[in-house]
């Protein structure tokens, strides 16, 4: 139970519903012998010219009524077993979904998208056969076995039912031997289904890319590999499940044989009716399902076990990034920032992303950020936003460390736009009201119209409740910016970060955007990461980074005055411009 422990709440609470349908199980086990004992009675009758009609139309009546009733109660248990293990997949499936959304951004650096796909889909899918399916078979094999060996010792003959069991045990032992093996290549099988998922996502989400550089034979040999990887491995472990019910079938063929054998010795010798042994006969014909029952019990609960290892990988993960001695107190935050010899490396690399970050920005000041590619510009935001843990140094807002602000209040005081814009697939109005659904639509209309984007979107034939596709897959690149820049808007946040969202836009727009900006960010602590210098020029300072280390501070006009970075890339910056206006 140890393996399923993330499930004690949901069983606790269901209890019930399997309780009821194992009552209602073992009530039709025991209806069922009532066939076999009517079947002999008819058999005796009917040879000894005993038989009369309303002893016929008693017999049907009463095969009816036990098939009526055989029947109902299938429909019950199947309703409360069955259907409880439905609900279970649902519950367990939401209880991954929202442990995978507490997780840290750097889970998710380090496991692949089609391994998380495999485990909320065939993982979870396996845990529930193990506790619908499986719980049946394992109460019906059980309950039914000891019911009908008992009946078949009592009512019949001892001996004959000890003969014809004799070979039945090799099946719980030959299934046994082989669940640990089914177990582990039950393992490997999910492993190569979670690559191939990787791979199909992998392929569809750079279907673009694939397309322009005509790589589709490389990609479906890559594919076509993982897939053959994955059969080999599903048959590998397909191939010993399905030995099974073979074997199975042919031990109780020797059973029967035996049973058939000295069983009708005795009728010849008289110790045995001919209705006796085919009620024998009938009865051990039940004991068929509960043997090949086992097999399937063995493997639904190794799959459903080995399932469930899998998702407590992740379930028992612990998120980075959580709440540890916050102060409950703050509920809102104003939104001063200051960094104290912040310095901070990632995992696996030796040089640190930052070092010996010193920066002050008062509430309702522009800071902006100025850098080569890799020198750390998005990684402070990260550490702003929390998205990693401060290493060395403080990070400060309003005074109080960040780390003792609950994560909660202080990401909803922050609206950040990143270099990577994501759009899911809603109407745009769903997009820019991201964090409020609920928005007034004047809200999101103004803010649209801040971000320079208001008339495309009301070009389009359904304006604001236009569905976008994957990623926002059929706005331009600019489109995409500039819907996410109006998404941070309205929620209207104390701290705005723009990371290098305008690289997609044209001058003429940035400047538009940044002008109906102006009265945004005077309220509101600004950050602006840029590789523009006309997007940055009128920020109130400037930091410049270079390998994770700030080389210039100051305001525009003071950094043009020194020699360094800030002015090499002006300079290089203003020749792009002139050439392009002399063209």
């Amino acid at each position: 139970m140890k393996t399923f422990k993330h499930l004690k709440g949901f069983i606790k609470k269901n209890m019930l519903s399997y309780i009821l349908g194992i009552i209602i199980l073992i009530a039709i086990d025991v209806l069922q012998l009532v066939m076999p004992k009517v079947l002999g009675e008819l058999t005796d009758a009917a040879t000894t010219k005993a038989l009369t009609s309303v002893m016929l139309l008693k017999y049907i009546g009463i095969i009816l009524g036990v098939a009526l009733a055989i029947a109902f109660g299938r429909f019950g248990w199947r309703m409360l077993i069955t259907g409880t293990s439905r609900r279970m997949e649902y519950w367990l499936r939401n209880l991954f979904f929202g442990h995978l959304e507490k997780l840290s951004k750097n889970y998710f650096n380090n496991n692949k998208t089609g391994d998380l796909m495999a485990h909320a889909t065939n993982d979870i899918q396996a845990v529930r056969m193990a506790f619908g399916p499986g719980v049946v078979m394992m109460v019906d094999s059980i309950v039914l076995t000891i019911l009908v060996v008992i009946r078949m010792a009592q009512d019949i003959n001892l001996t004959l039912t000890l003969l014809a069991l004799i070979p039945l045990p090799i099946i719980a032992l030959m299934v046994g031997l082989m669940g640990k093996e089914i177990m582990k290549r039950y393992k490997l099988s999910q492993e190569a289904f979670g690559n191939l998922s990787d791979k199909i996502q992998e392929n569809i989400s750079g279907i673009r890319v694939i397309k322009s550089f005509v790589q589709f034979k490389s990609q479906y040999r890559i594919f076509e590999k993982a897939n053959d990887k994955y059969l080999n491995k599903y048959m590998h472990s397909a191939k010993l499940f399905i030995a099974i019910f073979p074997l199975v079938m042919f031990i109780s063929s020797v059973s029967f044989i035996i049973a058939l054998g000295y069983g009708g010795s005795l009728v010849i010798e008289g110790t045995l009716t001919l209705g006796e042994l085919t009620s024998f006969l009938v009865y051990l014909g039940l004991l068929v399902w509960p043997m090949m029952a086992i097999g399937m019990v063995i493997n639904h609960i190794q799959r459903g076990s080995a399932s469930m290892e899998r998702l407590n990988k992740i379930l028992n993960t612990e998120p980075e990034i959580r709440d540890i001695n916050v102060d409950d107190s703050i509920d809102n935050i104003e939104g001063s920032i200051e960094i104290k010899g912040l310095t901070f490396k990632y995992e696996d690399t030796d040089n640190p992303a930052l070092e010996e970050i010193n920066i002050n920005i008062k509430k309702g000041e522009t800071l902006a950020i100025i850098g080569r590619t890799g020198s750390g510009k998005t990684t402070l935001i990260n550490l702003l936003l929390r998205n990693y843990n401060v290493g060395n140094g403080e990070i400060f807002i309003d005074g109080k460390d960040i780390n003792n602000i609950p994560l909660k209040v202080l990401r909803e005081n922050i609206g950040y736009v990143p270099q990577e814009n994501f759009l899911f697939s809603k109407t745009i109005r769903d997009n820019i009201a991201l964090y409020n659904t609920d928005e007034d639509f004047e809200n999101i209309e103004q803010a649209a119209e801040i971000a320079e984007i208001k008339n495309e979107i009301i070009a389009l034939p359904n304006k604001y409740e236009t569905m976008l596709g994957e990623r926002g897959v059929n706005l331009s690149g600019g489109q995409k910016q500039r819907t996410s820049i109006a998404r941070a808007i309205v929620k209207n946040p104390k701290i705005l970060i723009l990371d290098d969202c305008l690289s997609a836009v044209d001058t003429h727009t940035e400047e538009k955007i940044l002008s109906g900006l102006t009265g945004i960010m005077k309220d509101r602590t600004s950050i602006i990461i840029s590789h523009r210098i006309s997007t940055i020029k009128d920020s109130d300072k400037i930091i410049v980074l270079d390998e994770g280390r700030i080389i210039q501070y100051g305001s525009h006009e003071e950094l043009l005055k020194t020699r360094g970075l800030y002015r090499e890339i002006y300079d290089k910056q203003q020749l792009e411009e002139n050439l392009k206006n002399a063209e």
